[in-house]
């Protein structure tokens, strides 16, 4: 079994749950296949975009998530990014590592190592992720 959280990057630090403040970055992960990334600036503009696999391709369910316009959404990631972060990435560079609306395999064994790729492209540091060791007795 994969890695399931949520982890919120804003006021310049990673935690985990919701986020607190805007602008934001939302990385969810499902079972270290899909990554949800939500992003939001500070005028509430933002989007939606998945890493790894899209849902409804990854559950083979067409209604698990409306298909991502990538190229829009690679566009208002990039904004969001020199807005909120200061850095300037070329929209073809987010893109690459979008999952594919197709269904085409990602390159990446877990989405984690993608998400890692994402941030760092973004100037952004790369969270502590949780281990089994941090879990919950029981």
């Amino acid at each position: 079994m994969g890695y399931f959280g949520t982890l919120v990057y804003s006021e310049g630090r990673w935690r985990n749950g919701r986020p607190t403040a805007v602008p934001f970055l939302m990385v969810d992960v499902h079972d270290s296949d899909i990554a949800t990334v939500d992003y939001r600036a500070a005028d509430a503009t933002g989007g939606r975009f998945f890493l790894g696999y899209e849902p409804r391709v990854y559950f083979d369910e067409p209604d698990a998530s409306v298909p991502v316009d990538v190229d829009a959404e690679a566009e208002g990631f990039t904004r969001w990014v020199r807005d909120a972060v200061g850095t300037e990435i070329e929209p073809a560079e987010v893109r690459r590592l979008m999952a594919s609306p197709g269904g085409a395999p990602p390159t990446d064994e877990v989405v984690e190592e993608t998400v890692e790729r994402l941030l760092t492209l973004a100037g952004l540091p790369t969270p502590v992720w949780p281990t089994d060791d941090d879990a919950p007795a029981g």
